[in-house]
């Protein structure tokens, strides 16, 4: 069995360049796949394995046969792992990875990355359909796919991913002797919902990290951050809190050290804040759900430290005051609450203010400490507590304040197992700073690339410890393609997750779906107004009339008109904003 949850990995084991940065499925190992008109057989690829799993493409029912009982007539082809079924217009559909290549070794255990995927009908034929169920099924076909491309999808055979090392740690005997999907944190389980029923199946379910070398002895430094499939989605269509106390895109990072057996590690959240377009309150009380979430935090965490990165002036600083209200009213003494305006703070290139924050709870993260494990398998000490680290979009500002932290933890773990001698700096071993800081850099762009659909702001300061012109150009470049993306394509990569994740579930007998919107007359009329008004301006530039008074007309004229249209659209900006079509409400509130 293959188990991951949906996450990113730093992986150096190939090259000292190359840079694995992915999200991960769990998935049942099979292979090859045999096809016939009735039914999918797919032969387990365990060594000695008779067993073949018969999937009926009528009945959707799941047995398990000898491989003798395999017609050969059957067409074959090799595959390396089921993602699941999903069911679409045109009945179920099977998911499965035709595609793979080997990443790395995390913790002595192969980690893979599905490169490619199959998305198969159960049905032979689609000419059932009527036109309009035809083109339905083509959209949904094509937000699964949209998924499915999303580089950094991953899995691992015989390790659970999902967990942090010191919850592994801590597990009974029984947990241990649970498979891989049974144990597995559902909250990293992204195809989970498309291996539902699979689960179902008592019979089935059983079923780069380079070495960093510091003072010439060689460890494993991994990182890997893990996004939750609870109230998942893209930047401004899933915000804040659930009253269940899930929070909008929750993020699990993770740095893994291993050396001479001995392994430690460190863990951080994340998560954003709620806004709109425009930074905006709602007038809803999530209280209950606030504290909901703390609660969960602390038992699976212990105490927390909340650093909440936002401004604290212009449009931001009602959510800084409405979220320290909040923490105050829990009166809850596991919970701290750390204000950093960071923006003021590093205002003018003044990034080295950041050690401000970072001595400012020092003392904080010597007290939560990290999680330590010797070789003989003696766990030494217990990570306490975990910063969480809080700015509009968890993108940007959280991932340097991260690296930051982590970095003075590892300092810690590194002369605890070591590898640093007394005095050293990790700052001061070049070789690895470098891949440090690129790592968390990759990272960053990796988190982005998921949520915002482009990399992340202020990575030169991540990559080379200041910031640059060039990192100051290349962001305002980021912050025009996000502004496009997000207004104009993240509808559909809504839909696509909501699809994905389960959240909207496809009904062959209903012949009419969300995707049937009809649209406004002014999302095609203005915007054609406005390009043949602006480009009747410039012909009038170009090609000057008999006096310059006419030529100045024309062009008042028709610029007048662009502008109009302009002001228009703006004014009707929703209308034109590429919304989701089966996202629930709830989760744009």
């Amino acid at each position: 069995m293959l188990l991951a949850g949906y996450f990113w990995l730093v992986d150096y084991s190939q090259s000292s360049s190359d840079t694995e940065v992915f999200k991960t499925p769990v998935a049942l190992l099979y292979l090859p796949q045999h096809t016939t008109p009735e039914k999918f057989y797919i032969e387990a690829g365990d060594d000695g394995a008779n067993e073949v799993l018969a999937i009926d493409r009528v009945s959707t029912e799941m047995t398990l046969i000898g491989s003798k009982d395999v017609p050969p007539s059957a067409v074959t082809r090799p595959i390396y792992g089921i993602m699941g079924t999903v069911r679409l217009v045109a009945g179920m559909y099977l998911i499965v990875i035709t595609k793979k290549r080997k990443v790395g070794d995390l913790l002595g255990h192969v980690v893979w990355k599905a490169v490619e995927f199959d998305v198969i009908s159960y049905k032979k034929t689609v000419l059932h359909l009527t036109d309009n169920q035809m083109q339905d099924n083509k959209a949904f076909l094509g937000m699964m796919n949209n998924v499915l491309n999303t580089d950094g999808f991953y899995f691992a055979t015989d390790y659970d991913l999902t967990h942090t090392l010191q919850r592994l740690a801590n597990t009974s005997p029984e947990f241990q002797e649970m498979s891989l999907l049974e144990r597995a944190d559902q909250r990293f389980v992204w195809n989970g919902h498309l291996l539902r029923d699979f689960s179902t199946q008592p019979e089935v379910r059983e079923n780069r990290l380079t070495s960093c070398c510091i003072n010439g002895k060689v460890f494993e430094w991994n990182l890997i951050s893990r996004r939750s499939c609870f109230r998942a989605g893209v930047r401004y269509y899933v915000r804040g809190i659930d009253s269940e106390g899930h929070a909008a895109n929750f993020v699990e990072t993770e740095q893994i050290v291993q050396y001479n057996g001995a392994k430690a590690s460190f863990v951080q959240n994340q998560r954003n804040h709620r806004h709109w377009h425009q930074t905006q309150l709602r007038q809803i009380s999530h209280l209950d759900g606030f504290q909901r979430h703390f609660d969960s935090q602390i038992i699976t965490y212990g105490k927390q430290v909340i650093l909440n990165l936002i401004n604290q002036k212009g449009s931001e600083k009602p959510l800084e005051l409405a979220f320290a209200k909040m923490v105050e009213s829990l009166g809850n003494g596991m919970i701290k609450y750390v204000a950093f305006d960071f923006h003021k703070e590093c205002s003018r290139m003044r990034w080295h203010r950041l050690q401000i924050l970072v001595d400012m709870v020092a003392d904080l993260q010597e007290e939560f400490g990290y999680f330590l494990v010797d070789a003989d398998g003696t766990v030494q000490v217990h990570q306490e507590g975990t910063f969480r680290s809080n700015c509009m979009d968890c993108l940007d500002r959280t991932n340097v304040v991260q690296s930051l932290l982590a970095r003075r933890s590892l300092q810690s773990q590194l002369e605890r197992m070591g590898v640093l001698h007394v005095g050293q700096r990790i700052e001061e071993q070049i070789d690895f700073e470098k891949i440090y800081k690129n790592a968390w850099a990759d990272n960053a762009n990796a988190c982005a690339k998921q949520y915002a659909g482009t990399g992340a702001l202020k990575t030169d300061f991540t990559r080379t410890g200041k910031r640059t012109q060039w990192g100051l150009l290349m962001d305002g470049w980021n912050s025009m393609i996000r502004y496009y993306k997000n207004n104009f394509s993240d509808g559909f990569r809504q839909d696509s997750i909501d699809l994905f994740l389960g959240n909207y579930a496809v009904d062959e007998a209903d012949m009419s779906t969300a995707l049937h919107e009809p649209k406004d007359w002014k999302f095609l009329t203005l915007p054609i107004i406005m390009v043949v008004a602006f480009s009747m301006c410039i012909i009038c530039l170009l090609m000057a009339g008999d006096t310059w008074t006419e030529t100045l007309a024309y062009v008042l004229f028709w610029g007048m008109a662009s502008v109009v249209t302009f002001g228009v659209i703006l004014f009707n900006g929703r209308d034109f904003v590429d919304a989701p079509k089966l996202v629930q409400k709830e989760k744009m509130d």
